[in-house]
């Protein structure tokens, strides 16, 4: 009988817990490093985890990252946003042009994580990637890929500062909404995240030696995982 009463308050009390909202950095192939990172958080239906972009190239399991982002959209709420490097995949399917200039920038890791060939993306990959979101908002953040500008409301933004500019070149004040911007894309090579108060950049360059940063934005926890899936203590 007392197994039962606290199986029930426990189940009670879950449901009247909110979920949390975790942003996730730019991943760039590190799949070991994603998966820790899913370890250790743990997702559940109640959670929102935002992707900020920029889950291939350079790092060396591109099409192991997707994977399981794919497989995240079964566990959570997933909200994936479309970063500079997905644009440029998509549109060198297209292109020959952009094909040779993506593979100079790192897009060669990501074909050569398909086998050597772009003809081998599986089918669930090319959805996934084409339904890719340009921006998130909550009641309290704004989340985009790389930069925006304060005074225009996110469907208003041009894709050259939500995809391309990295916030050291052009840095936005606190966006009119009031919200707090979580971006990625301008590497922090310290692989401390940039927290500005008014805004967090989580890019902390898992490829580069760096960490795979996770945030929770309401509390504030971290979860941080380099290259070849070791947590951060």
């Amino acid at each position: 009988m007392f197994d039962l009463l606290l199986f029930t308050c426990v189940k009670e009390i879950r449901e009247f817990m909110p979920g949390r909202t975790i942003a996730i950095g730019d991943i760039h192939g590190c799949a070991k490093a994603l998966a820790a990172l899913i370890e250790v958080i743990d997702p559940t239906e109640d959670d929102v985890i935002v992707t900020l972009g920029d889950y291939v190239d350079r790092g060396p399991e591109s099409r192991g990252a997707i994977d399981q982002l794919i497989e995240l959209v079964e566990r959570c709420q997933l909200i994936p946003l479309l970063g500079n490097h997905e644009a440029m995949m998509l549109d060198a399917l297209e292109s020959t042009e952009v094909y040779d200039h993506w593979c100079r920038v790192g897009g060669r890791e990501t074909v050569e994580s398909y086998g050597g060939s772009l003809s081998q993306i599986p089918f669930e990959h090319l959805v996934f990637l084409r339904g890719l979101k340009r921006y998130f908002e909550t009641d309290s953040h704004i989340f985009v890929h790389a930069n925006y500008d304060a005074t225009l409301s996110l469907s208003q933004q041009p894709d050259r500062l939500l995809l391309w500019e990295h916030v050291v070149q052009s840095l936005p004040g606190r966006h009119a909404s009031g919200k707090t911007a979580v971006v990625g894309h301008t590497p922090q090579g310290s692989g401390e995240i940039l927290d500005l108060g008014y805004l967090v950049c989580i890019d902390t360059y898992c490829f580069g030696g760096g960490w795979l940063t996770a945030l929770d934005v309401a509390t504030g926890e971290m979860w941080q995982s380099n290259r070849q899936g070791q947590l951060r203590t």
